[in-house]
């Protein structure tokens, strides 16, 4: 197959993997390997079936309807149901704006002095006049690119050395350790890796995909669409589930040769991280965290409002795409905007930026379970997927996540002191 055909598989869930690993994703895993060496690194192993499994179900309830999660709950569920979702699903993504959009200015200020606030404002605010005044089939690929970014977390690993064989040990090898500030941090990175607003996000792509592409129907009013889609999904979906993951894993092992070699076991943000990266990498593996940290927040800002917008437009039967002008969905764009400014705004309030960035895991990994189980229900239920309820492989690894999770959300509850 041509190179350009296969490159053109990959939108929705390439981006959506890339956003995974945000700026308060990268605190997160910088803690792990900083704190704990390669005791972690196991745990790419195992959410990454997981992540692509239920990251998949998502994209399908999209392609196959033809409407995001929102707009499935509100037609097949009690209306309840969805108001509680979506109301935490706004509250934790502005929470997760104003932790990233912070984390941004924070990079620019490392790399070239001046206010960390002015930059702040600056991020936010280019973030959100793209998402406003560029089309979607033009924007998508200002996201693919941005996702390159990513590969600074990659070229960090080879400015150091490393000793591989233990690395594989590390990883294939677990070794649990004992007290609650592992269980903690293997709960974060768990809950980091499985966000909920992943899941409205890729399935308002597909939905966004299908309006972008002439002659596309939702798959159940033109099933000889299926295969061709279905396949472009898996692929899609693998490398870009894939791409976070090994991401997520190249942060951890940064921090573990560099950090934690060096005795600085306490890493809060990412920004921190890459000061710390700074006497004991070098002056070149310290820009390339910090430009990464910039990248992947203006990566994952718009994931982050749009998925909240898609969710309330799709609760209040509002009008929403991203391809529509500004005067054709007021509703949506105004949630984008709110989001977006209010995450600007929280930077500038005496609020510990760690505790917000805690009770928005706390708020994601609650109600990702309740989503999880809704999704996997109305995957498997022929009312709403017609033909095309998932298979028995990809039913059993999308509960398996939902159990994990569960139980992650339950170890939280049980460390907090």
């Amino acid at each position: 197959m041509p190179k350009t055909s296969w490159l053109k598989k990959l939108g929705p869930g390439l981006i959506t993997g890339a956003a995974d690993d945000d700026p308060s994703g990268i605190a997160t895993y910088s803690q792990a390997g900083a704190q704990f060496g390669f005791g972690l690194l196991w745990m790419i192993l195992v959410t990454y079936p997981l992540m692509a499994a239920i990251q998949t179900v998502s994209a399908r309830i999209g392609r196959v309807t033809g409407h995001g999660l929102a707009t499935n709950i509100r037609k097949h569920y009690p209306a309840w149901l969805l108001y509680f979702i979506v109301l935490l699903l706004l509250a934790a993504n502005t929470i997760n704006i104003a932790a990233d959009v912070s984390a941004m200015g924070d990079a620019a200020k490392l790399i070239v002095g001046g206010s960390a606030k002015v930059y702040t404002v600056i991020f936010g605010i280019v973030s959100l006049v793209l998402q406003i005044f560029v089309p979607y089939h033009r924007y998508v690929r200002v996201l693919k690119y941005l996702t390159l970014a990513l590969l600074a977390y990659v070229a960090v690993v080879f400015t150091v050395h490393i000793d591989w064989i233990e690395v594989a040990k590390g990883t294939l090898l677990p070794k649990l350790l004992d007290g609650s500030d592992y269980i903690t941090v293997m709960v974060a990175v768990f809950g980091t890796t499985i966000s909920p607003y992943l899941f409205f996000w890729q399935a308002s792509e597909e939905v966004e995909e299908q309006h972008a592409t002439p002659g596309a129907k939702p798959l159940i009013d033109a099933p000889d669409q299926a295969r061709s889609n279905f396949r472009r999904i898996k692929i899609d979906t693998a490398i870009g589930m894939g791409f976070s993951n090994l991401i997520a894993f190249f942060i951890m092992l940064t921090t573990a040769v560099t950090l934690h070699a060096q005795g600085v076991t306490d890493i809060q943000t990412s920004a921190q991280a890459a000061s710390a990266l700074r006497p004991v990498a070098g002056e070149f593996a310290f820009a390339l965290f910090s430009l990464g940290i910039i990248g992947t927040g203006l990566l994952a800002i718009p994931v982050l409002a749009g998925s909240a917008a898609y969710a309330m437009a799709g609760t209040f039967r509002w009008r929403n795409s991203l391809e529509l002008p500004p005067s054709q969905a007021k509703g949506f764009y105004s949630i984008i905007a709110v989001s977006t400014l209010i995450g600007i705004g929280i930077g500038f309030l005496p609020i510990d930026p760690i505790k917000a960035l805690f009770w928005s895991a706390v708020i994601n990994g609650v109600i990702s379970i309740p989503i999880m189980v809704v999704m996997m229900l109305m995957a498997g239920d022929r009312k709403v997927m017609g033909r095309f309820v998932i298979s028995s492989w990809l039913k059993w690894l999308g509960w398996a996540t939902a159990v994990f999770m569960a139980v992650a959300v339950a170890a939280m509850f049980w460390t907090m002191k």
